[in-house]
């Protein structure tokens, strides 16, 4: 498992003790000094299933800088995961990159479920369903929007 994060940022350092109280084995990679490459991000954007908006550190400094709030509706995907490749601290952080998950950011209640709960550990790559729950979910809870079924909440 691989976890990237940036040593200084305290969401990664919490992330890290939280990974090695329950012995969690993974090697480190600092996001600063050994940014992903476009090859990288674009396989774990399309492993996650997540928004690629969710791979962006929206609230650091070179984000708002750079104005990307603006920027980034008008760009095409391969704009945006090119641009993620530019600089480590445009990445959300930490993540966790597993052999059938990626987690962005640290959600302690998301990273629990993940190793406690066999229905989402064992969830496949692409688990999240904008719009609605994969066929033959039975819709439970509604959210402002979508129907979604507990195990296929989306986190963020």
């Amino acid at each position: 498992m691989l976890f990237l994060c940036y040593p200084k940022c305290s969401t990664c350092q919490k992330a890290k003790v939280w990974l090695e109280e329950r012995s969690i084995s993974y090697d480190l990679r600092d996001i600063k000094q050994n940014n992903p490459t476009v090859e990288e991000l674009t396989a774990w954007y399309q492993k996650s299933g997540l928004p690629l908006k969710k791979f962006f550190n929206t609230s650091g400094l070179q984000y708002k800088a750079l104005g990307l709030k603006e920027k980034l509706p008008a760009m095409s995907e391969a704009e945006q995961l090119a641009l993620l490749a530019t600089d480590g601290m445009l990445v959300k952080r930490p993540i966790l990159v597993g052999e059938d998950f990626v987690r962005t950011g640290f959600r302690q209640a998301e990273w629990r479920r993940h190793w406690d709960d066999p229905a989402v550990r064992l969830r496949p790559a692409g688990w999240y369903h904008q719009g609605g729950v994969p066929a033959g979910v039975p819709p439970v809870v509604r959210r402002g929007g979508p129907v979604f079924h507990p195990v296929f909440l989306p986190y963020g």
